[in-house]
């Protein structure tokens, strides 16, 4: 609403700090007081229509650019300059927006409809958003105004954006914990500890490394270790390739990275997260050595999907500085963290893995001790019928395929193959009792081992 009112205005005037945006599509909408048709005739087809449809900002010094805004002010002299340059302004006359022509090609409207198919798919805003975007090229001022309204309304009245907008206010309201003072003073953590190298192991250690901070990762087999240290490299490559990062960037986050195979190497590290496999006695026994290897006062965290962190932090004799801290696969990419509250964690440990969680660019959500937590716990409601209809005749890509038509990212079938289908699985060979057990009694694990 904010940029739409000084739409209106004949003239901008910015703080170089400024973030100039249209966010309404994220929220399920558009820009309905005339975003749609403003920002067409002010800065062209092209950009109206690419900030209307993704709903990124733009920098005051971008804006000024592009015709956005028409003077960029002096740091802290905002009133003043202001002032001076609508004294200047009086010479020059009004110009108003809406009297002004529609510049650019409209061809630009397929281009993004074709350059975001895959992560607009089922979504109705973005296609609504273009849609009164090039109605300001077709149709008088007030036309416009007319069509951007009825696509308002429908867009509304409707339940994607009643999703979208609840959603907007749960990831707020999930950040916000019960009984924890907001002045709560937090542990600092400079240097993070990783022990697995593997799928989550290697991943967790990215989103540390892409944030500055240091990572030492501890495999006990070399051979293991090397195979995780390329895989971040190579991931870290494959974005680079794709413009995300410059190879000077991936150096010097590889040059944070410090493999180990001792556990004690540990011993300096501000949190330190173990994502070895899903299996209590083998998680006791490392929280048992953290225990006499970590400095006082760090945060021990368990990367665990299922299992109780009341468990793993009687292992220790700190229980108040152990917590869950769970990430999804692929941890790099992946936004959800389930941060698991044990009994006895220590309220600024939880409110730190929080903060850290935020600092990584994590939605960070609070769980209780519970068999799988949250996230799982509403994903086994998938699994199970999904496994019933594999046991009835049905093929995986068939099931997958109805719920990435139905609008989802991806299948319950492709999801394990990803995440590793000997996730929670009680790695006896001998003990088949569902699919699952058959696939991994037969060392199929899905995507790591190139066999699902």
């Amino acid at each position: 609403g904010g940029l739409e009112t000084a739409l209106v205005c004949h003239y901008r005037i910015a703080v170089p700090s400024a973030k100039l945006g249209v966010p309404e599509v994220k929220l399920g909408l558009l820009p309905g007081a005339g975003g749609t048709q403003r920002l067409p005739r002010l800065v062209g087809v092209e950009a109206a229509a690419t900030m209307c449809s993704l709903g990124e900002p733009v920098s005051a010094s971008k804006a000024l650019s592009m015709g956005l805004i028409d003077r960029v002010a002096g740091e802290g002299s905002l009133a003043e300059d202001a002032i001076a340059y609508a004294q200047e302004l009086i010479a020059v006359g009004p110009r108003a927006t809406r009297e002004l022509p529609v510049k650019g090609d409209v061809g630009i409207i397929d281009q993004l409809k074709a350059a975001n198919a895959r992560k607009w798919k089922g979504f109705e805003a973005p296609y609504a958003n273009l849609a009164c975007v090039e109605a300001a090229t077709k149709l008088p001022f007030d036309e416009g105004m007319k069509f951007e309204r009825s696509e308002f309304m429908k867009l509304m009245g409707g339940s994607q954006s009643a999703a979208q907008r609840h959603m907007f206010f749960a990831e707020r309201q999930a950040a916000k914990i019960d009984g924890l003072p907001k002045d709560l003073p937090l542990r600092a953590v400079n240097k993070v500890g990783v022990i697995g190298a593997g799928t989550m192991g290697g991943g967790i250690s990215m989103n540390f490394l892409a944030k500055g901070i240091p990572v030492t990762i501890v495999e006990m087999v070399q051979e293991n270790l090397d195979r995780g240290v390329g895989v971040i490299r190579k991931n870290y490559e494959a974005s680079a390739a794709k413009g995300r990062f410059t190879t000077e960037q991936v150096e010097g986050m590889m040059a944070l990275l410090t493999p180990s195979l001792s556990l004690d190497s540990l011993a300096d590290c501000d949190l330190v997260i173990e994502a070895v496999y899903e299996n209590m006695e083998v998680k006791k026994e490392v929280f048992g050595k953290l225990d006499a290897i970590c400095k006082p006062g760090a945060i021990l965290a368990s990367n665990t999907s299922y299992l109780n962190v009341d468990e793993i932090a009687a292992s220790t004799a700190r229980p108040q500085d152990v917590v869950g801290m769970h990430f999804f696969s692929p941890a790099n990419v992946m936004k959800l963290l389930e941060v698991v509250r044990g009994e006895k964690t220590a309220p600024d440990v939880l409110a730190t893995a929080m903060a850290v969680g935020k600092k990584i660019g994590k939605v960070a959500v609070v769980a209780g001790v519970c068999d799988g937590f949250i996230g799982n716990r509403m994903l086994s409601k998938r699994q199970q019928p999904a496994m019933q209809l594999l046991l009835e005749g049905a093929t995986p890509a068939q099931i997958d395929k109805v719920h990435t038509d139905f609008g989802m990212p991806m299948g319950p079938f492709q999801m394990s193959d990803l995440a590793g289908l000997d996730i929670g699985w009680h790695r006896d060979p001998t003990r088949v009792d569902t699919i699952r057990d058959a696939l991994c009694a037969a060392g199929r694990f899905g995507q790591k081992n190139g066999k699902g």
